[in-house]
């Protein structure tokens, strides 16, 4: 079973974005340089009075900043920092079209000392403001991204001679790599947790890239200590059953029967609670509902429950027989599932479980699932529209729909996929690595909805990076 260490770069910013007031020396910041302050420093960032700059790192990461200071004019000098995944997020006062400091710090105030080396901040960000007060005095010899993160080897089994495809390979494959964190984490600014519904996706990009990982075991161990038999997964009865159709497909990837075993008991009272909640006519009386964010609260959104539940039971009447416990319930519950029809009226993520449920699609659910392109995706269920359009239409579809919508996100800039993202959002809008001009909309700040809204929005979502499971069934030349 694979594990990874961690460790620590330190990186200077590759673009100065802005800078405002009395200063000199900028690009001396861009430099790399010893990573030790002197006494008798040459190339000095120098600041006069008050002043902002805004530094591109060039790519988002999961960490910091390190700040080696010089001099400051009197014992300390006071700035502000404000980390952002956009320029504008950035600029954005707290409380303002969403921006926050949920889960981790990334606009706060720090003091700056003579002759200091010092790192601030713990959060996902690709730029970096600096403010300086109004009578501030100081001579700074670096700036840099303090970068955490694992060691992962390369990813050797997938081979693309399509440029696109590799790009969104590579930037998928990043998504995930800095999600990895002490857990499989669904975001690293914000959603800095396991939430295990997310994690099918997630499990299923990493196991593509690295199969058997220590990372994976110990996120399910975590959330399964977290939230016993009698409690819902996450407060939420639709990921409890993911956990099951995550620990089904895990195991039948990864051939991780010992691990999977070594939950028997809590499999089979999960099993046995979920089944409580079909009732015998086929009807489902659970205390919540959950697909996806763009479904929630949606006509489509028990069609898809039933289908999640539908998905699970099918995988758990093998499992059980693999780990050596009753395959009753599984049963019992595919049987009162099968007495409702799942229909859908507009979500192509519910028509995709609905294909995973049932392992075909009418002709109407086929249509549905295609129209208008990338249209209707979400960056959660990727890979599930992704497949089910490529089993019941054609590998091309599939592949051109995946180029659209991930390419989209690419074209505005990312470096990594975004948690929720809608076609839409692409018209008149702005690129993440500047402000919105006249009359354009800001990509970070003025879309989003639910609990991510505006800057709130995290660009570094590990569901997003499902799309990997896609890419090596159906585009590895390898």
């Amino acid at each position: 079973m694979l594990d990874y260490p961690f460790t620590t770069e330190y990186l200077p910013p590759v673009r100065v974005v802005a800078a405002e007031g009395k200063t000199e020396g900028i690009e001396e910041l861009l430099k790399e340089k010893p990573l030790q302050i002197g006494l008798a420093e040459r190339g000095l960032f120098t600041v006069s009075g008050k002043a902002s700059i805004i530094l591109d790192f060039g790519k988002e990461y999961s960490g910091g900043v390190r700040i080696l200071t010089h001099i400051t004019k009197t014992p300390s000098v006071s700035v502000r920092l404000r980390f952002g995944e956009s320029v504008a997020e950035t600029c954005a006062e707290l409380g303002e079209r969403g921006a926050c400091n949920d889960h981790s710090n990334r606009d706060f105030v720090v003091n700056l000392s003579c002759y200091s080396d010092m790192t601030f901040g713990q959060t996902g960000f690709r730029f970096l403001r600096i403010d300086f007060e109004k009578d501030a005095y100081i001579t700074i010899k670096s700036v840099l991204c303090a970068y955490t993160h694992r060691i992962f080897p390369a990813a050797e089994r997938f081979v693309t001679s399509d440029a696109e495809i590799q790009n969104i390979y590579a930037t998928a494959k990043r998504t995930i790599e800095l999600c990895c964190q002490t857990y499989v984490w669904d975001g690293i600014k914000r959603d800095r947790l396991v939430w295990i519904g997310d994690m099918h996706p997630e499990m299923l990009a990493l196991t593509s890239l690295y199969g058997r990982m220590k990372i994976i075991e110990d996120s399910l161990d975590f959330s399964v200590s977290g939230f016993p038999v009698g409690e819902w997964m996450n407060n939420m009865p639709m990921y409890s059953a993911w956990l099951l159709i995550i620990m089904a497909d895990y195991c039948e990837i990864t051939g991780a029967d010992d691990y999977v075993a070594r939950h028997r008991a809590y499999i089979e009272g999960l099993l046995e609670q979920i089944d409580g909640c079909i009732k015998d006519d086929g009807t489902l009386d659970f205390p919540s509902y959950f697909v996806d964010w763009p479904t929630h609260e949606q006509p489509d959104e028990l069609a898809g429950c039933r289908a999640i539940l539908k998905i699970m039971a099918r995988k758990m009447t093998g499992l059980c027989e693999k780990i050596g416990i009753s395959g009753l319930y599984p049963i019992k519950m595919l049987k009162k599932l099968s007495l409702v029809p799942i229909e859908v009226k507009h979500a192509k993520q519910v028509v995709a479980l609905k294909f995973f449920a049932e392992g075909g699609l009418g002709r109407e659910d086929r249509e549905l699932l295609v129209k208008g392109g990338a249209a209707g995706m979400s960056t959660f269920m990727g890979y599930y529209i992704l497949k089910a359009i490529a089993e019941t239409t054609s590998v091309e579809t599939a592949v051109s729909v995946m180029k659209e919508y991930y390419g989209a996100m690419l074209k505005k800039g990312a470096t990594t996929f975004f948690e929720d993202f809608d076609m839409a959002w692409a018209e008149n809008s702005s690129d993440i690595d500047r402000l919105p001009k006249e009359g354009e909309r800001d990509i970070h700040g003025d879309f989003g909805k639910y609990c991510y809204v505006g800057f709130r929005h995290s660009f570094c979502h590990g569901w997003s990076a499902g799309v990997l499971r896609f890419l090596y069934d159906y585009c590895n030349e390898a």
